[in-house]
């Protein structure tokens, strides 16, 4: 009984069930009703109507048939009956986060020939159809965007275009997001639409309040040109419209530690000198400006848009240039060589050599525009300096003055190049002289020279070593015999000792005698003046006698040579004198005729005796001799 009823039941609910379905379909059908889902939007289509639209058009703006402009939201609409309205259920458009969508609109105005993206009008993000086309809006591509969300949008006017779709519509995926510049770099922009940039001019011109490109419309209002632009984008995301501008991302421009950076910009304001009256290789402007900016930029990452400006990095450190076969890592020196020079003796040798300059911050503007680059300075300006004066210089000195005064070649140079580069706004720190390849042959010759030199001076030291040998040989024989030497000079010492006690002995006695002398020779002078005085005058008379008596004595000799000659003379005084004096003659001498006269014999004779008187003893006199004369007495002597 149960289960009569309970299957009844079930026939029951089912019949009420087709019944409404029924009503349902039946009602749909007679009241037009049409359910919109909560994700869907409707685009209706009228099939028939008293107007049609006009030529040209696509969007039903007043009830002509075709797409109306207006779609159905989410909810239950009527009296769309389907023998008169086709309505199409499409998705929301739905734009993720990350990304854009773009919009082409089917309808709408012609887009000026001058433009290339639809102008923007207010539709409320072309989900209000109708204010679309009322506004103005123009068929194509539009400049605005979606942005990430949901949109009711009428397709029949409208297609977006989303990343998911891309592919479809002839773009890559990649240009439907968000653009994203990194951290350390720049966005370069270049737009697509706007007015020409201005003759004479290779970016457009900043325009302000479009929000870095985000707002096109606002760009193209202010009068925006297309083309590169001065205006960069920072690190960040931005909602940008790939049918309106590109990015193209560069890095910073880095200045490292230990320089700085030189602006020149191809774009800006007007360029106005500010460099002064007195410098009058090129011009330098304010920052902003079209020119070389007077202020560099200091060390650090600088947002600059390198398509508009080229920045030339100056080192503010020391900079050394070699001249020779090797270069440092700046690589400015890649094209300096050794220098050749020909010398006064007509020798031709290299020489390596180092310059060190140094620009300063402030200077390095002023070296820009005077040179244009720190190669050109290299290239035109230190080179031909450096270069021309070791050539010219050189002819000055032989090779030897180089080898020798080094020091002085060097200072002269870097004198002179110092005063040479100060013309440039340039420091020269310092000239250093490398090394120096006189020829082969002067070489040889030198070192000949040389090796013979050292030889010498290894012989002195040979000579030295065998002297210091002796030396010691000779210290060591007077150590040993050091004992006895000590001895000796102790013997000596009181020998010394002795002897200066016998001097002051000596002496004392000396002394005393020199006293009691005195005294005696006083009484002996007083003396001795009496007796002197009496004996002058005796000796007075006396000298008269004899004078007298040698006159006499002098007048009869004189007159017997006269009469008897000579040696007959002298023959006879000597024979008196010996018959005077009792000589005996023949007993102890015998002398015989020398043939050369008698008188010869009788000289032989008295030789003879005066030898005889030298072999006798000198206390006993010989016989025959002569007694010794008498002491002379005051009465004997002569008068002086």
């Amino acid at each position: 009984m149960l289960l009569e009823i309970t299957v009844t039941g079930v026939y029951t609910i089912l019949g009420i069930v087709a019944a409404l379905a029924a009503l349902l379909l039946l009602a749909k059908s007679l009241l037009g009703i049409v359910v919109i889902g909560e994700m869907q939007v409707g685009v209706v289509a009228k099939k028939f109507a008293r107007r049609n639209l006009g030529a040209g058009r696509l969007i039903a703006l007043e009830g002509e048939a075709g797409y109306q402009a207006d779609t159905l939201a989410p909810g239950w609409h009527f009296f769309l009956w389907p023998w008169q309205y086709s309505v199409t259920k499409e998705p929301v458009v739905v734009v993720p986060q990350g990304e854009i969508g773009l919009v082409v609109a089917n309808a709408g105005e012609p887009i000026p020939p001058s433009h290339i993206l639809a102008r923007e009008v207010a539709c409320d993000n072309f989900q209000d159809a109708r204010a679309f086309l009322v506004n103005g809006g123009e068929k194509g591509r539009q400049i605005g965007m979606l942005t990430a969300g949901t949109y009711r949008i009428n397709t029949a006017l409208f297609t977006v275009i989303t990343r998911a779709t891309a592919g479809s519509m002839g773009m890559l995926p990649d240009e439907l997001l968000i653009y994203r510049v990194a951290p350390d770099a720049v966005g370069i922009v270049t737009t697509l639409d706007g007015v020409p940039i201005t003759p004479g001019e290779i970016a457009g011109p900043v325009i302000p309040n479009h929000n870095n490109f985000q707002d096109a419309q606002a760009f193209l209002s202010a009068g925006g040109s297309r083309g590169l632009q001065e205006q960069i984008l920072l690190s960040g995301s931005w909602n940008l419209n790939p049918w309106f501008c590109r990015v193209e991302q560069v890095p910073m421009t880095e200045i490292p530690i230990g320089h700085v950076g030189v602006v020149i910009s191809f774009v800006g304001q007007p360029a106005v000198d500010v460099s002064g009256a007195d410098f009058t290789h090129g011009n330098l402007v304010e920052v902003g400006h079209k020119g070389i900016w007077a202020t560099p930029l200091y060390p650090g990452r600088q947002p600059l848009n390198t398509h508009i400006m080229k920045v030339e990095l100056i080192p503010t450190t020391n900079i050394v240039l070699n001249w020779a076969n090797r270069t440092e890592a700046h690589h400015y020196d890649d094209s300096l060589s050794s220098i050749t020079v020909r010398s006064r003796d007509g020798f031709s040798f290299n020489l390596d050599v180092a310059q060190i300059i140094h620009v300063a911050a402030l200077d390095a503007p002023r070296v820009i525009s005077r040179v244009g680059s720190m190669q050109n300075l290299v290239d035109h300006v230190l080179e031909p300096i450096v270069g021309n004066y070791f050539r010219n210089s050189s002819q000055e000195y032989t090779v030897l003055d180089y080898l020798t005064n080094r020091a002085e070649r060097q200072r002269d140079a870097a004198a002179f190049i110092r005063q040479a580069l100060r013309d440039y706004n340039v420091q020269a720190v310092d000239t250093l002289i490398g090394d120096i390849v006189p020829p082969a042959q002067l070489m040889t010759t030198q070192t000949d020279r040389k090796l013979a030199e050292e030889q010498r001076k290894t012989y002195e030291v040979q000579q030295a070593a065998q002297t210091q040998r002796q030396q010691l040989v000779r210290e060591t024989s007077i150590a040993d015999i050091q004992n006895s030497l000590v001895q000796s000079e102790q013997g000596v010492n009181i020998a010394e000792l002795q002897a200066n006690a016998q001097v002051k002995k000596v002496r004392g006695e000396a002394e005393a005698a020199k006293l009691r002398a005195g005294g005696e020779a006083e009484s002996t002078r007083l003396r001795a003046i009496a007796d002197s005085e009496a004996t002058r005058l005796r000796g007075a008379g006396e000298a008269d006698a004899i004078r007298a008596i040698g006159q006499a004595k002098a007048e009869a000799y004189r007159a017997g040579v006269e009469a008897l000659g000579t040696r007959e003379f002298t023959g006879l005084q000597l024979m008196q004198i010996i018959g005077d004096q009792q000589v005996k003659i023949v007993p102890e001498v015998q002398a015989n005729g020398g043939g050369s006269g008698a008188g010869g014999g009788l000289v032989e004779a008295l030789i003879g005796l005066l030898a005889q008187q030298q072999l006798t003893s000198p206390t006993q006199p010989a016989a025959g001799t002569l007694p010794p004369a008498p002491p002379a007495t005051p009465e004997t002597q002569q008068p002086g």
